[in-house]
């Protein structure tokens, strides 16, 4: 075979694509924020990797298991799904804002992070942190009249050491006041679900 007298044409250079950035104002925490950032970074990655708030966890990154909760605007959200530059202007609470929620200061707790502490309601703890927002968001929606709403309303929040029975009674214990009928209730079936309904 002879060698080819053609060269293969030269390729240019590839030109340096700078990612276009957008300005976002967030109050996370109590503390405001004004960030460029890129279109496609989603909270949990500005909040962890960016901002340096570790207590917020990254687990499946699809929305699936709830490590990743946080409070936006009292509403609980899976961070991974959400964009930061969609949420400009809104205020966001991690795990380690919660007690401010409730004028805490100091090594002050948040009632329901006394409560799993008290019931013991982690073990390895990575799942805690969503737990715990997603518990506040849950009394922030209100509505909650006995455990059955609890174990329902938390069930997007999946703990793989199986601590369910405890963030159940710690839940409980916050968000329906300690009363204890509330609290032994039974859930309701599914008839009486749609009997109410």
């Amino acid at each position: 075979m002879r060698p080819s007298t053609h060269e293969a044409p030269q390729q240019p250079a590839p030109v340096p694509r700078i990612a276009s950035t957008h300005r976002v104002q967030l109050h996370i925490n109590g503390i405001g924020h004004e960030l460029d950032l890129p279109a496609w970074v989603t909270l949990l990655d500005l909040l962890r990797e960016r901002l340096h708030l570790s207590g917020t966890k990254k687990g499946c990154d699809h929305g699936q298991c709830g490590a990743c909760t946080v409070l936006v605007d009292g509403r609980r959200i899976n961070s991974c799904l959400a964009l930061a530059v969609m949420l400009d202007g809104a205020d966001i609470t991690t795990v380690e804002g919660l007690p401010a929620l409730i004028g805490a200061e100091g090594d002050a707790l948040h009632p329901l992070q006394q409560a799993f502490i008290d019931h013991d309601a982690f073990q390895c703890g990575y799942c805690t942190p969503g737990q715990l927002c997603s518990a506040v968001g849950l009394m922030n929606e209100g509505g909650v009249r006995h455990v059955g709403d609890i174990r329902e309303r938390m069930s997007g929040n999946l703990c793989r050491c199986g601590a369910y029975p405890q963030i159940v009674k710690a839940v409980a214990e916050v968000a329906l006041a300690g009363s204890a009928a509330a609290v032994t209730a039974p859930a309701p079936t599914p008839a009486q679900r749609l009997e109410a309904a």
